[in-house]
């Protein structure tokens, strides 16, 4: 096992009737800036629950921020936080509102000109403006962790940051908003959060038993819960467990000690940048292409997927990690989410070079566990996914 240091100070409140404690969670003489995404919240309920929260402080609300949050939208909340004099900020959404809610919190007190060098600069951040959230879609886990993802429309950019000052004081997930939610949204959450913990899991062994485990048994967890979850939303227990098996894939735990790989998503977020494709789409068409072509390297804890995860146990070690390939990718088409980026757009011709391209310029010339990948390697990945 490798060294590691954990941290992790984000309160979580989770259940029915949480949103209620809302009140209990925020400094008293704060002014609030309210953020969310499309107004989903105003049909659902979510909205009167956190207006009535929020009755005896003084608050603001910016909405419009779009999945894959913009950077040209988020620059104009920033306005309205120093404009204001905003003290604190709450999102109300899924990943992207949380993720923008992050960079805001960068933002507010960050002393360059130009915000987006936080992202293009790689500046972490030590402290941000304090921020809460409350989860209305299980996916991305930002709700407790300190990472985020912005895209830059003008630049055809999707760029990630982080850094100790980013982690929410606190997040309300109450599973009951999980009847709302689209299957599309729902189908995005699955394979986002499976895809979460494949990133931190199947790269090389190096004896960490208990966090392979706790990395099984999430896997496990969501490929039980999807069928469920896609057949009926409303229930209650089902939406409990995927609303946490999907805070528990990136809260930083299983990722502590051992060697992680995250190509898959910075090539998805290349495809997001170009095309619009949704974030999780993006990495379900990638996964089968990255792990077939490093199956040499990936391969024994491929094997070990196969044989814990999917119960796979005829064949050598090759052959049940091919197999496991398989069947991740079956698990994504049984919810509905096609492999292939040819599904998603007519223009994916020239994608790999234009991705291998990207990568050489800003430097990103060795990624992976290993730190192996070039861009030649990576605009073959790309070309395999189409």
């Amino acid at each position: 096992m490798n060294n590691f240091e954990f941290y992790n100070p984000t309160k979580i409140l989770f259940g029915k009737g949480e949103i209620a404690k809302l009140k209990n969670e925020l400094p008293k003489e704060a002014k609030i800036l309210v953020l969310y995404g499309g107004g989903s919240i105003k049909k659902n309920g979510i909205y009167e629950q956190v207006t009535e929260a929020l009755s005896h402080f003084e608050w603001m609300e910016f909405g419009g921020i779009p999945p894959n949050p913009e950077y040209q939208i988020l620059v104009k909340a920033l306005e309205v936080i120093k404009k204001e004099n905003i003290t604190y900020l709450l999102a109300v959404g899924g990943g992207s509102v949380i993720d923008g809610t992050k960079f805001l919190s960068s933002a507010a007190l960050f002393e360059g000109e130009e915000p987006w060098d936080i992202l293009k600069n790689k500046i972490r951040t030590e402290k941000g403006m304090p921020f809460g959230t409350i989860l209305t879609l299980p996916a991305t886990g930002s709700e407790m962790n300190s990472g985020a993802v912005v895209t830059n429309t003008e630049t055809n950019e999707k760029l990630g940051m982080g850094g100790p000052g980013l982690f929410p004081q606190f997040s309300i997930l109450d599973p009951s908003v999980v009847s709302s939610i689209p299957e599309r949204q729902i189908a995005n959450g699955l394979a986002d959060s499976f895809t979460h913990v494949l990133e931190q899991y199947m790269t090389y062994p190096v004896d960490a038993i208990l966090q392979d485990r706790f990395a099984e048994s999430i896997l496990s967890a969501i490929l039980e819960t999807a069928p469920k979850i896609m057949d009926n939303p409303s229930d209650y227990k089902t939406a409990s467990n995927f609303m946490w098996n999907c805070t528990m894939a990136l809260n930083g735990l299983i990722q502590k000690g051992v060697p992680t790989d995250w190509a898959i998503h910075a090539m998805g977020h290349e495809l997001t940048a170009f095309y619009g494709i949704d974030h999780a789409r993006t990495l379900a068409i990638l996964t089968k292409s990255h792990y077939t072509y490093n199956l040499e390297t990936k391969q024994e804890k491929l094997a070990q997927c196969a044989e814990r995860v999917f119960g796979i146990t005829e064949g050598d070690e090759k052959e049940k990690a091919e197999q496991c390939i398989e069947a991740i990718e079956e698990f994504f088409l049984s919810i509905g989410i096609s492999t292939t980026l040819s599904s998603y757009t007519d223009e994916f011709e020239g994608t790999a070079q234009k991705i291998a391209k990207r990568f050489t310029e800003r430097g990103w010339l060795a990624i992976g566990e290993l730190g192996k990948l070039t861009p030649e390697h990576v605009e073959k990945i790309v070309e395999m996914s189409y």
